[in-house]
């Protein structure tokens, strides 16, 4: 067969006129607007705007059952009428060709939500415009939406709104409450103050109990438009009206106190619940509110130390952010070596010899500057910072000994008292500590005395003595410090291993002008005596003080009299001084 290329065949002109078929060459392509509507799958309507109203043309079934109640009604609910005709006139009169915007309406079953959208229709020759409405039924979507939210912001196991629902609840209020010139609002948190010995003894079920029994106890102490939130592990607020100021408040705390005043029954066991209560309340309506629930915080931080209702003032949220900021740059010194010992001569009255010294912890930081030890040893112990500060302090007084012994060229007669809070001898493994320090720094445990106060004893008796025992069997002196401003029991006392006992310096101080103050001193050297321990007097201050402890028969003194606390090297300095005084 003879191929043929493409190339070689001819090409004629055609006509540009397109060809015309007869009647039956086409299929019929009407489609009535019914139809239209109906292959839709969410709910249509049609509808014109003439004369100022609007008017329905036609809709689908799924419009029809959703939005027609009745032919003769119309095509909305009454309830949603309103604002649907105002969004259709107000986008037939903006020009725009499309808008959308979601409606909500009340269903048998509950709120119905809609997304829905408007077009225009082409215009035909001598009719209205007509304009196409659709909406997609969002209902189950919003739902989960608020039931998510729901979660969001409350607490899954009270109930209750959680921190950030509870600033939702206050702007609710604030914004949509009928308020008075006069009226403002008050915030007043609780803190669980006991929460973490229930988790700790009975386990979490127990506290998750009773968590929520004292939700349900608070609850009832309300007021009608108050609102109760859980905004921490064992923190509640409430955010209160207040038409009569802090009166209101305190009528509330009352409230609080007796809903929560009978025992709670968990499991076998009647727990009592204590708590510690700070109010805050704001100068107007137009304070924040998330700040009037940090200087509540506040407040309640003091009423923890306290024991007492407290009621924010002025400068107590600084002093929070202080101590915050003593923590933060606390536990950066401690783990960089911040903090530095001063050492302050304890001397022997009859003779003058130095027998020791005290060991106290000093911090100057880059940013705070000098930091009284009375505000950062509050904090450390507030913060849990307590049992590092007493290691360190324990650790380097050992080696600084350690070091005088090496200058020296032979173990130094004398000794550092290192102090002990009793949140950390609740805490720590205090007789490992000492054991660990004297061992690193190879000197012997009758060098190293530590220094406890009454309290610490009195919180837990027997635990106490036996951390002094386990001490004495490293032949560590004790010495009791502050005596005579807690409440010993004097026959505890006597069974107790205890060396010395240091006369607090409020007694020490004034001795001499108040006769009260010295018999209690003379009381103190007499009740000594008879039980064979040694006495220490603080706060000597003037050559007086010392001559008048000396004739008393005092052992031991301490104050700026003598020298004032120095560091390592000047102490070291100072000692050899009097030593070679004494001994030529």
């Amino acid at each position: 067969m003879e191929s043929t290329s493409v190339h070689n065949l001819p090409v004629t002109q055609t006509s540009g006129t397109p060809l015309v078929g007869g009647d039956d060459s086409h299929p019929d392509c009407a489609i009535h607007i019914s139809e239209w509507l109906a292959a839709l799958p969410q709910l249509a309507a049609i509808f014109s705007y003439e004369n100022s109203e609007i008017h329905f043309k036609q809709g689908n079934a799924r419009f029809i059952t959703v939005f027609r109640s009745s032919p003769e009604r119309g095509y909305v609910q009454e309830r949603v009428a309103k604002e649907w005709r105002e969004r259709v006139i107000g986008f037939i009169q903006s020009g725009r060709d499309s808008e959308s915007f979601e409606l909500r309406r009340d269903g048998k079953l509950g709120p119905e939500y809609f997304m829905c959208t408007l077009g225009r229709l082409p215009a035909a020759q001598g009719r209205a415009e007509h304009y196409l409405f659709t909406a997609i039924d969002r209902t189950s979507e919003r739902t989960i939406e608020k039931n998510l939210r729901r979660e969001l912001l409350s607490d899954g196991l009270t109930a209750l709104p959680n921190r950030t629902g509870f600033g939702e609840e206050i702007d609710d209020r604030l914004a949509n409450g009928s308020w008075s010139d006069t009226s403002q609002f008050g915030i007043i948190a609780i803190d669980l103050s006991r929460f973490s010995r229930v988790n700790e003894s009975l386990g979490p079920m127990a506290g998750d109990e009773l968590l929520i029994t004292v939700a349900k106890r608070l609850k009832s102490s309300l007021r009608q438009g108050d609102v109760l939130a859980r905004i921490g592990g064992n923190d509640f607020a409430i955010f209160a009206r207040l038409n009569n100021g802090l009166s209101d408040a305190l009528h509330i705390v009352q409230r609080i106190k007796e809903a929560l005043s009978s025992p709670i029954r968990l499991s076998d066991l009647q727990i009592r619940v204590d708590c510690a209560i700070g109010c805050a309340l704001s100068l107007n309506l137009d304070d924040d509110p998330d700040d009037v629930v940090r200087k509540a915080q506040a407040a309640v931080k003091i009423a923890k130390r306290t024991g007492k209702v407290e009621i924010y003032r002025n400068g107590v949220l600084k002093e929070a952010q202080r101590r915050f900021s003593i923590e933060s740059r606390l536990r950066d010194a401690l783990a960089q070596g911040g903090l530095t010992l001063a050492f302050q001569p304890l001397i022997h009255l009859q003779t003058g010899e130095i027998t020791g010294f005290e060991a106290l912890a000093r911090w100057n930081d880059e940013e705070l500057g000098d930091v009284s030890p009375v505000e950062f040893i509050a904090v450390a112990e507030e913060s849990g910072l307590i049992t590092p500060l007493g290691r360190w302090a324990a650790y380097e007084a050992a080696q600084a000994l350690s070091r005088w012994d090496a200058k020296f060229g032979q173990a130094l007669p004398v000794g550092v008292n290192v102090n002990l809070s009793p949140i950390q001898m609740a805490r720590d493994d205090v007789a490992s500590m000492f054991e660990e320090a004297l061992r690193y720094a190879g000197i012997a445990g009758n060098r190293l005395t530590a220094e406890l106060t009454e309290s610490a004893i009195i919180a837990d008796p027997d635990k106490a003595r036996k951390l002094l025992v386990a001490l004495k069997g490293l032949q560590m002196p004790i010495a009791m410090d502050d005596f005579g401003t807690g409440f010993s029991n004097l026959a505890s006392l006597h069974s107790l291993p205890i060396d010395i006992l240091k006369i607090d310096r409020s007694f020490v101080s004034t001795m001499l002008e108040d006769h009260d103050k010295a018999v209690i001193v003379r009381t103190i050297l007499s009740l000594a005596e008879s039980l064979n321990l040694k006495v220490t007097a603080e706060g000597i201050e003037t050559q007086a003080l010392a001559l008048a402890l000396q004739q008393m028969g005092c052992w031991q003194g301490q104050g700026y009299h003598f020298a004032r606390p120095m560091g390592e090297n000047d102490a070291f300095d100072y000692w050899r001084a009097r030593w070679n005084f004494e001994t030529i």
